[in-house]
């Protein structure tokens, strides 16, 4: 009879499989993609390297899979703070500064899923990260726009730049071992919402 599967076995792989990937973030979070090899998520995990590969086809598979993993869940943070927001200003303001405030409070993890040399399945994934974030910021700019909060402006063009501007602000401050920057993200809002012709709303007095 060909072997079948009880819910007790798939319960245990499943446990398996969910510990390598965890030890994956681990490892990506604390030191980079470069980090992440797969004897330090055997070891990690508690497996043998082969197991890791009875699991994932290669390396790679397992690292675009971290990659989307923690991508998705940031992503997820900076769009649901989007969405809260009441109207265009309060909106392209929520993805500054959340955006730049969770790069800022997990810098390992930011540089590693924004600037790191990585292999090419995860970079695949990082430019379908970039695409979902270019198309919340471009939404939000055409709603500004059509509201004549915002200067009249080609949404797509402005998108893209708004947001190489943010990520090329942070790339010099997201080294763990920098102190935070003084004034940082109040400079990127101000200069945000300058270019896209309106005033930044008043910071929020930090609790």
């Amino acid at each position: 009879m060909p072997y079948r599967p009880t819910e007790q076995t798939r319960r245990s792989a499943q446990a398996k499989r969910a510990a390598m990937l965890a030890a994956a973030r681990g490892l990506v979070a604390d030191a980079g993609f470069s980090a992440a090899t797969v004897t330090a998520i055997a070891e990690g995990s508690g497996v043998s390297v082969g197991s890791v590969y009875s699991y994932f086809d290669n390396r790679d598979t397992l690292l675009a899979e971290v990659f989307r993993d923690a991508a998705e869940y940031e992503f997820a943070q900076v769009s649901a703070a989007v969405e809260a927001a009441d109207g265009p200003i309060a909106r392209l303001d929520a993805l500054i500064c959340t955006f730049a405030d969770r790069a800022l409070r997990g810098r390992r993890l930011a540089w590693s899923l924004l600037f790191e040399p990585v292999i090419p399945a995860v970079d695949t994934e990082r430019l379908r990260l970039r695409r979902w974030y270019r198309e919340l910021c471009v939404r939000v700019i055409a709603d500004g726009v059509a509201a004549g909060v915002f200067a009249d402006q080609d949404p797509d063009v402005t998108a893209s730049a708004l947001l190489g501007a943010i990520s090329e602000s942070l790339v010099g401050v997201l080294d763990p071992d920098m102190p935070d920057p003084d004034l940082l993200l109040a400079t990127i809002r101000a200069f945000c919402f300058r270019a896209l012709g309106a005033l930044p709303p008043p910071e929020k007095e930090k609790s």
